[in-house]
């Protein structure tokens, strides 16, 4: 196997240090007895809770002379001995950061590496060596499952159902397989099998109503603590004014990236530069929606760390997030926090965090579609936002006219009532100057003063709304008309 191979040239390389993130603990212990065996090498497993145990083959795994508890008296057991063999410590991550003497004592193993050819291998969820220990150390990631392999999990769990109730097989279809199997890319086999039986045994079927089920589960699996979301409520274009040229250019190369098939060049992502309020924020959910994909906002601010290379890691750990959720839509929500060109204040971090994402986006394999916002460009580095990076940048303006009735009828029809019962002409016109937030609030407290007063909504009371709202395009009138004026010639109207 690929994952047996690659620790077999760790091992062979000399390598004496090795790092394991997994939550798979069980599945590394089976294949590094694996590569013990091939090996003729000791393995040996230590943890906090039973000590040091050598691991054997055997129907289980049998462990023998439990003893070293405390990682001092591991590491200088480990330090004296002149047997060389591999040792699995398991949630080793606190003791590196708590106790200098620890960190000795690896270094010293893994200085007389030549000697005595130990191999130390820390198994954790998350686990960083110390700058001091790193030049001798490699990461190793456990292998995920292929499409074969998930679908064989969702058969195995399809088959022990059908054995508990009576050899009755499972509702399903082909094409729901196939969307389960995608979704499923990028988690554990233990993972894949804890979801796939949860969305069978429920009700005996695999469906479609299962898959938005499944996509969630699979998020909280890989939850970053808030820098990530999950948008369970994407919207679709019906819901959104105006917005026609994106509509459509979505629309035209929908097939190329959501059918595997297509033969045509795979679209990258778009860049939406507006004015605040202006719904760039509702077009984003409204590509996953029109795409049918999952969506994930990446909050750019909250990716800011104080510890040393904890920001970019946030960041790395946010893409392999998305990678794994793919095919996907990733919104970067307001992505000049992040990635402002130009101040020396944050000790070179923004331009770290643009290293890594500029190497992603050149080199993601994954179906990650990105829509990124913005409202202000001219902080954006250009090589960002040339050609090849992202596809296209759009503008997305204030309102005109026929846009601002749309808008008006779109509001008005998510709250049960009747556009036709009202003068949207005249509305229109009251609004000029208005985003689209703006029109939705003149709805909403046009709502709330016709229940106040107990009758019903009326044209009247909606112009009184218009009538005294200031819109942002008259309070921050030189801000608007500058930004407008400068993407006039430079992006492509939205």
């Amino acid at each position: 196997m690929q994952d047996t191979q690659n620790i077999n040239q760790i091992m062979d390389a000399s390598i004496p240090l090795v790092v394991m993130e997994t939550f798979e603990e069980k599945k590394a212990e089976d294949m590094l007895l694996g590569v013990a065996r091939q090996r003729f090498a000791k393995l040996a497993r230590w943890s906090i809770t039973d000590g040091l145990s050598t691991l054997t083959f055997g129907p289980q795994l049998v462990a023998k002379e439990t003893k070293f508890n405390e990682p001092v008296e591991l590491l200088r057991h480990i330090k004296a001995s002149n047997e060389p063999s591999i040792y699995l410590l398991c949630d080793f991550h606190p003791y590196l950061q708590e106790q200098p003497e620890v960190v000795r004592l690896i270094k010293d193993i893994a200085l007389n590496h030549l000697t005595v050819p130990n191999t130390l291998i820390f198994i954790s969820h998350r686990l960083s060596l110390p700058k001091e220990l790193t030049r001798y150390a490699t990461g190793f990631s456990m292998p995920l499952p292929t499409d074969e392999r998930i679908l064989d999990i969702i058969r195995e769990e399809a088959k022990a159902w059908s054995q508990k109730h009576g050899d009755t097989r499972i509702k399903t279809d082909n094409v729901t397989l196939q969307k389960t199997v995608a979704t499923l890319q990028g988690l554990s086999s233990s993972d894949v099998r804890r979801l796939v039986r949860s969305a069978i045994w429920d009700d005996g079927a695999l469906s479609a109503e299962d898959l938005p089920r499944v996509n969630r589960s699979k998020f909280q699996l890989m939850d970053l603590e808030g820098i990530v979301s999950f948008e369970s409520e994407v919207d679709n274009f019906a819901n959104v004014g105006g917005l026609h040229n994106m509509k459509q250019w979505l629309s035209q190369r929908r097939e190329a990236f959501v059918d595997h098939a297509s033969t045509l060049d795979r679209p990258k992502g778009i860049l939406l530069l507006g004015v605040q309020g202006g719904g760039k924020s509702l077009a984003a959910k409204a590509v996953a929606g029109m795409w049918g994909l999952a969506l994930l906002k990446l909050d750019m601010g909250a990716l800011y760390n104080k510890y040393i290379g904890e920001t970019e890691r946030n960041l790395r750990e946010a893409l392999q997030l998305a990678d794994a959720m793919s095919p996907c839509v990733l919104w970067l929500d307001e992505i000049e926090k992040a990635m402002s060109q130009g101040g020396g204040s944050d000790n070179g971090t923004s331009q770290r965090l643009l290293g890594t994402l500029l190497t992603w986006m050149a080199e993601r394999p994954s179906r990650v579609f990105i829509v990124a916002t913005s409202n202000d460009i001219s902080k954006l580095p250009p090589e960002l936002i040339r050609k090849g990076r992202l596809d296209e940048i759009f503008f997305v303006d204030l309102p005109n006219e026929e846009v601002r009735r749309e808008i008006f009828e779109i509001h008005l029809k998510k709250r049960d009532l009747s556009p036709e019962q009202y003068d949207l002409a005249a509305l229109s016109a009251a609004s000029q100057g208005f985003n689209g937030a703006e029109i939705e609030q003149a709805v909403v407290g046009a709502v709330y003063q016709a229940q106040n007063g107990a009758h019903r909504l009326t044209t009247e009371l909606l112009l009184q709304q218009c009538t005294a709202t200031s819109p942002l395009s008259v309070v921050m009138a030189e801000q608007i008309a500058s930004l407008r004026h400068w993407a006039q010639d430079r992006t492509v109207p939205a």
